[in-house]
């Protein structure tokens, strides 16, 4: 293999980062980074970013691009602390722009633009993206999100949250812009990868069954052994049994910040007058 990996694991959101690196040159990318927030105090803080920093230095790397494959709900980026840090390009899919329209418009967010200007890099469908000697191939997964978007790198796919360990099963498809057939069409998309294709997800969930995290399958295991899927699972069926599961789950713990952070890359809302800075509460009364 020309690149090389790590990851990291953030109990607190249950999600992986990954460092992936091109070993001729030491060109590097971070997928999915996480600013820590602890929600009862709002506090940010940079545990994480300090982490992949340090794996950066420790092996000489020079990071290229973070790439982020959706605009999540369930954890703060911390792509724009890294940009800060590295002058690393953030990379999104191109369908942000529609996610950055409803949700700019969910928190009164008139600093932010429609268009992924918050953003250095959309990509789409077919693109390609250097990194040293290696190359990114970009699959657009939507689904879970319009602007999911799948990183194949050296026979690995980077799937975010549009697929997740065996025994867990498939994202959620009920977020603004979700939808369950367009989840069963990408998950298709992926499935057509080379069997021995490794599959990164971006969360694990412990089952009744499992104790241990677990974050690294395949192409081939997700056909025999995904619970929503295995057994030839028609599209019709997938659908009836990913909504009335959607139909049971509460929104994510972090909703209401990491959205309203996220669709601005990472970054925070700009101070009010007060100099200080606020995340906004959307009330709904029933």
């Amino acid at each position: 293999m020309s690149v090389q990996q790590m990851s990291f694991f953030h109990e607190a959101t249950s999600t992986v980062t990954y460092l992936v690196w091109d070993k001729a040159t030491g060109h590097a990318a971070v997928i999915d980074p996480v600013l820590d927030y602890e929600p009862k105090g709002a506090k940010v803080s940079r545990e994480q970013v300090s982490e992949v920093l340090r794996a950066v230095e420790a092996h000489g790397l020079k990071l290229i691009y973070i790439l982020e494959t959706h605009a999540h709900a369930d954890h703060l980026s911390a792509a724009t602390r890294l940009r800060e840090a590295t002058g690393a390009q953030v990379v999104i899919g191109a369908h942000i722009t529609a996610v950055q329209d409803y949700f700019g418009k969910v928190f009164g967010a008139d600093d932010v633009s429609a268009d992924g200007a918050a953003f250095d890099r959309l990509v789409q469908e077919g693109d390609t993206l250097k990194l040293g000697g290696a190359e990114i191939a970009v699959l657009h997964t939507p689904g879970h999100t319009p602007a999911c978007v799948t990183y194949l790198i050296d026979g690995a796919a980077y799937v975010g949250d549009t697929l997740f360990m065996p025994d867990y099963g498939t994202a959620r498809a009920d977020f603004p812009g979700g939808d369950a057939a367009t989840l069963y069409r990408s998950i298709q998309k992926i499935l057509t990868l080379p069997p021995e294709t490794k599959i990164y997800v971006g969360h694990d969930y412990l089952t009744e069954d499992r104790k241990t995290h677990a974050w690294e399958t395949t192409v081939a295991a997700q056909r025999a052994e995904n619970i929503h899927l295995r057994a030839g699972v028609s599209e019709a069926d997938f659908v009836a049994r990913r909504e009335a599961r959607d139909a049971t789950l509460p929104p994510p713990n972090l909703i209401l910040p990491s959205l309203q952070v996220n669709i601005r890359a990472g970054a925070l809302p700009p101070a009010e007058r007060d100099g200080r800075v606020y995340l906004r509460l959307p009330v709904t009364e029933i």
